[in-house]
């Protein structure tokens, strides 16, 4: 039988993709489950219908994403904390303080999971931190973190 998914299957494919699937698999598990739809002129072409949506959504999240992704490789935060000997700092600096300082600086909001740190930051120095803004938009922002007088 085949079968339309309508939403990511391990080991079978992605959302959107026709499938030929044994008729049990299909009848008694995937599609009372929501995971797919049995292949009609019909789904077929409400399936084409959403592919070109997603595509023109996508393509204006990359193009908000490019213009985001300026504006971050332009900025340098700077974090002035208490630190001990050896420029250890009291306490460390994570994700969140740092989509919080870029939103105080910019007034852009960045979500706090797409600041790739890999482990909070705990010295004193200078440090270029990735922002994942897509799977193929990274820009680095620059976090300095200096000594508070």
């Amino acid at each position: 039988m085949k079968v339309l998914l309508t939403e990511t299957v391990d080991n079978l494919g992605s959302a959107g993709e026709v499938k030929k699937v044994a008729d049990g698999y299909a009848r008694n598990f995937l599609i009372p489950k929501g995971l797919a739809v049995p292949v009609t002129a019909g789904t077929l072409k409400q399936a084409e219908l959403r592919r070109q949506a997603e595509a023109r959504r996508q393509q204006g999240a990359k193009v908000e994403a490019e213009s985001l992704a300026k504006t971050l490789s332009q900025v340098t935060l700077t974090f002035q904390v208490k630190a001990g000997e050896k420029d250890k700092l009291y306490g460390s600096i994570t994700n969140a303080d740092i989509a919080e300082a870029f939103e105080r600086e910019t007034g852009q909001t960045i979500d706090k999971r797409k600041v790739e740190l890999e482990e909070p930051i705990r010295e004193l120095g200078s440090y270029y931190v990735p922002i994942k803004l897509l799977p193929d938009i990274a820009p680095r922002i620059t976090v300095i973190v200096e000594r508070e007088d």
